[in-house]
């Protein structure tokens, strides 16, 4: 069920999906036809969750891993593109980004719980069934193929910034033109421009922040001690944040987060917090994973290829705290 209210041009719309909350403000004249469009944009989150999640065995994901190591399996068309672009995320990011980490992510226990440490066998085995280049695409066919037995696809990283495009591709279809949705806090998009004339914004939240600070309407860009790490203005465009500790354990001192590294096969330790700004929420969601992964490091990869990007990550200084580092995020950022 949705909820829903409306204040004065406005209105406001929430729905569970995807395993999080997705959150819509819409504003414009006719509230009426306002709060349908936000409606229809939600069912497409619903539609999209049932295509591809993981965790249902009715999805074109779940047949395909259970049946693309022994044939190819036919998938619908834009299945097919979005697992096509997923590939091209993965050589983009040079392998940070992987939807095949799947085996790594149930070898670690995140697949259904919190986590714990596996025996070293566990991951080895699971990593010999993690890579993109162990998947085959036929293009005139429409068929997806592993190459090897085990392996599985995990759409976790990309799912909501695709749903969310997908979303707002409805919402322009049905002639809105103000409007802000997020999936979770993590990936946001802004269309068009608000009625007041101020941009959109969204905020990056370091892991200390309090709840009330991850709000459809963000903080305002001084409140450093809420948590806020950065800012952005969203107009026509998205943004995707990632953090380590969303599900994590604690193991011998050290904690252990819920995103890996696809390429060693264990969770990241380097950056805390990363983020990044584009005009894809698909894009922004797959890199943001992939730049936690990278780190810093991850800047002269990313906008080699992806100029436009704006990148942020915050990781450990050394002395406690954090340290800032950004190519853009120009709006309302402080330190690094």
């Amino acid at each position: 069920m949705s909820e829903h209210g409306t204040t004065g041009g406005r209105v406001a719309l929430a729905r569970e999906a995807m395993a999080t909350r997705f959150e819509l403000l819409l504003e414009g004249g006719d509230l009426v036809s306002l709060r349908a469009a936000g409606e229809q944009a939600l069912d497409e989150i619903d539609r999209i969750e049932a295509q591809l999640s993981l965790y249902r065995a009715t999805s074109e994901i779940s047949h395909l891993n259970a049946r693309a190591a022994v044939e190819p399996v036919k998938v619908s068309p834009p299945v097919f593109d979005l697992l096509r672009r997923c590939r091209e995320f993965w050589e983009l990011s040079d392998g940070a980004f992987d939807i095949t980490v799947a085996p790594l992510v149930r070898a670690w226990g995140f697949m259904h719980g919190s986590g714990r440490p596996p025996e070293p066998k566990a991951v080895a085995q699971a990593r010999a069934c993690v890579g993109m280049e162990e998947v085959d695409f036929d293009a005139r066919l429409r068929t997806v193929r592993f190459r090897r037995a085990g392996m599985m696809l995990d759409l976790g990283a990309v799912g909501k910034g695709y749903a969310i495009d997908l979303a707002v591709d409805v919402l322009r279809e049905a002639g809105v033109s103000r409007a802000f949705i997020h999936g979770g806090t993590s990936t946001s998009f802004g269309l068009g421009m608000p009625l007041d004339g101020k941009p959109w914004r969204a905020a990056v939240l370091s892991d200390e922040a309090p709840a009330e600070a991850a709000r459809l309407e963000t903080p305002a860009a001084g409140v450093l001690g809420a948590g806020l790490l950065t800012a952005v203005t969203l107009t026509d465009r998205s943004l995707s944040v990632s953090g380590v500790r969303g599900k994590a354990f604690v193991a011998g001192g050290q904690t252990y987060g819920h995103v890996l590294d696809p390429r060693s096969g264990r969770p990241v330790q380097g950056a805390q917090v990363a983020a990044v700004a584009g005009v894809s929420a698909a894009e922004t969601d797959a890199l943001s994973t992939a730049l936690l992964v990278l780190g810093e490091d991850g800047f002269a990869r990313l906008r080699r290829r992806r100029p436009e990007l704006e990148l942020f990550v915050a990781q450990p200084d050394g002395a406690g705290g954090l340290e800032l580092r950004r190519r853009g995020f120009d709006d309302g950022a402080q330190g690094g």
